[in-house]
């Protein structure tokens, strides 16, 4: 794997017709370190998200990666780079659960054995049965669909991992199984962790550092005990009392 991708943003501004989905934001992302994003619906979240891979364009400001700043031309480039999970996975319903995971390696010429050895490697880690890999995606309960969703963006052991609400859609029991294996992962791989969730104890127990968003603006940054001990203003006081079964954070 290459090294850790360093993102940064500076100025970033962006409208959705007549409403402002990001207002003058600039964050940066450490190689390595795990970041949530969280905030309530429509604070730009997915939107800042988006913009880290090129997904999306700001009408003002920049992106750079590793210093340089991301140009159209180079957004096919850095997603080779990049696992990318969206809410519903985003798995190809004709192409089986192995078939969705050999996409991009064999775009980059891996051989049939090495594709099977990382599928196998990562359905241990996953806790996903590897006779679940010759399913389509319809035969998957909704979380082994998100399992195989993971494992295709860990495939190539990319640089950085951007999840946009990878676990919302999943019945709680699941989604906490899922919780205690993405903790895992993201402690395992040096990737840099770019996390979108609305639930803050989510965001707590993932990522080390946590960034408020609110109507488009960073109304808070920093670590979770931070957020918890000194909201930084009253929506942020209210953000936090609207968990109410917000767990003590872990070390």
């Amino acid at each position: 794997m290459e090294g850790p991708v360093l993102f940064s943003v500076e100025s970033l501004s962006k409208r959705h017709g007549s409403g402002l989905a990001l207002d003058n934001v600039s964050l940066r992302f450490e190689p390595g370190s795990v970041t949530a994003l969280i905030g309530s619906s429509g604070a730009g979240k997915s939107t800042l998200l988006r913009m880290l891979i090129g997904l999306d364009w700001p009408d003002e400001g920049q992106v750079t990666v590793d210093g340089q700043p991301l140009q159209p031309d180079g957004r096919m480039a850095l997603r080779r780079r990049v696992g990318y999970v969206t809410q519903d996975g985003g798995l190809f319903p004709h192409l089986t659960a192995r078939d969705n995971l050999a996409l991009l390696p064999r775009h980059l010429g891996w051989s049939a054995a090495k594709i099977d050895t990382r599928a196998q490697e990562l359905a241990e880690r996953m806790q996903l049965p590897q006779d679940l890999l010759r399913r389509f995606p319809a035969e998957l309960s909704g979380g082994q669909r998100q399992r195989v969703a993971v494992m295709r963006a860990l495939m190539t052991d990319p640089a950085a991992l951007l999840l946009d609400e990878p676990l919302g859609a999943l019945d709680p029991v699941v989604r906490f199984d899922l919780q205690e294996q993405l903790r895992q992962v993201f402690a395992d791989v040096a990737s840099t962790v770019v996390l979108v969730t609305h639930d803050l104890p989510e965001a707590a127990f993932l990522a080390s550092r946590l960034v408020l968003l609110h109507q488009g603006a960073v109304i808070q940054d920093g670590p979770p005990e931070e957020l918890f001990a000194h909201p930084a203003n009253d929506f942020v006081r209210r953000f936090i009392n609207a968990h109410r079964d917000l767990p003590q954070v872990r070390p």
